[in-house]
């Protein structure tokens, strides 16, 4: 006769407790609770700067390319493979970008949706070798690297060039325009509200949704608070963003992108086949998936998000300059990690990525307040990053025991 303590028998169901939900699912809300405690932290320590809506608008702006990488690094991961070549293709594709739109004069409407193609093929052309021919990831990515890092400082001839028209600035610095012509802008608020309901009645209704066909592991207390916790902070944060200039429109790039990639890994059947060839390539290719062509695409959307990245960037910046990107690469997988990816693939999530993302950004921007050198900025994140994979090993390895 086995015990579960876990489990109360209730009704013909099972219900699980708050501290073991929690205990096994660790890996799911620690780095979501250490980014609750970093920022709580750096708020303390900045006097109260970290929260205000002006720095709060330039954390979003800060880490908006990191956070749309880290969307496609995690598929990458997840499917056991690296890509070392974004930074390089952010900065080839600023390099273009500027190049068609200021040395060419080419519309906006042209020059954008050609730079988003180019890196596509760019991130197809490199999962061609990894997923037909079996070359390691690290390797041609690697290799990839270098090569359009060569390609943006032969594109610029070394200088940079910029500025862009206004209408692609908007892209990085627009914000979303309020209709009610107040100070006040009630309509970035009015979303946030919008989005916070949302949130907790789709998730109450794919609860109830689950809960019509299998066991509800989530406590309901804990879902409860949980969804209620986490639509109070997005509708705090819309409040102080409405107070300065709105929602910016790369905050709305980023959320439409969340919200996608989050349905495609765990709606899609092709999401989940990614899942499983990280798992187990030769047992996915076993059963029927087509191991190749799923990797290989997954690399062909690296590359688009790289691209989209590079212009977010550019237009941020006002300017191509040969040295964007650099060590941006180091910066997305550092975010995926953190947030719970395993090296060895297979295992990972969106909204774990965006957590990790937002903490390596809330840490630079803290310790920048605090006036923390680069030196040491540079050994802190060093420092986060091996524990954080070394909580993955130890949490690994303590589930296999």
């Amino acid at each position: 006769m086995t015990t579960v303590s876990s489990e109360v028998a209730e009704g013909g169901r099972s219900r699980t407790s708050v501290g073991d939900y929690l205990k096994h699912h660790i890996r799911d809300y620690g780095m979501l609770v250490a980014l609750v405690v970093i920022m709580g932290f750096f708020q303390i320590w900045t006097d109260g700067v970290l929260m205000k809506p002006l720095n709060l608008t330039n954390l979003f702006l800060q880490n908006s390319y990191i956070i749309i990488m880290a969307l496609g690094m995690l598929l990458v991961i997840v499917c056991g493979h690296i890509d070392l070549s974004v930074g390089s293709v952010v900065g080839f594709i600023g390099a273009l970008a500027a190049v068609m739109m200021v040395s060419y004069d080419l519309p906006v409407l042209v020059a954008v949706p050609a730079c988003l193609i180019t890196g596509a093929l760019i991130g197809a052309a490199q999962g061609y070798w990894i997923a037909y021919w079996k070359i390691p990831s690290f390797v041609v990515t690697l290799a990839g690297m270098l090569v359009f890092r060569g390609l943006t400082l032969a594109l610029l001839e070394g200088q940079s060039i910029g500025p862009f028209p206004k209408s692609f600035q908007a892209l990085s610095s627009g914000f979303i325009p309020d209709p009610f012509g107040l100070d006040f802008r009630l309509l970035s608020l009015l979303l946030g509200i919008a989005v916070g309901a949302g949130m907790i009645v789709f998730g109450l209704r794919a609860r109830a949704k689950q809960a019509r066909f299998s066991h509800v592991e989530e406590p309901l207390g804990f879902f409860l608070a949980k969804n209620g916790i986490i639509a109070a902070a997005i509708v705090y944060i819309t409040y102080l963003l409405a107070t300065y200039n709105g929602l910016p429109n790369v905050l709305i790039t980023m959320a439409v992108l969340i919200a996608g990639y989050s349905f495609f890994t765990t709606k899609s059947v092709p999401g989940r086949r990614i899942y499983a060839i990280g798992g187990n390539e030769k047992a996915a290719k076993l059963s029927g998936i087509k191991t190749e062509r799923l990797t290989f695409l997954t690399f062909a959307n690296m590359g688009m998000l790289a691209a989209l990245a590079g212009l977010i960037f550019a237009a941020r910046l006002n300017t191509a300059t040969p040295k964007a990107g650099v060590a941006f690469e180091l910066d997305v997988i550092a975010a995926v990690f953190i947030g719970g990816a395993s090296m060895s693939g297979g295992v990972g999530r969106i909204m774990g990525a965006v957590i990790g993302a937002f903490i390596m950004g809330v840490m630079n921007n803290g310790m920048s307040i605090m006036g923390v050198g680069i030196d040491w900025q540079q050994v802190i994140k060093g420092l986060v990053l091996l524990a954080a994979v070394i909580f993955d090993v130890y949490n690994k390895s303590k589930g296999d025991s």
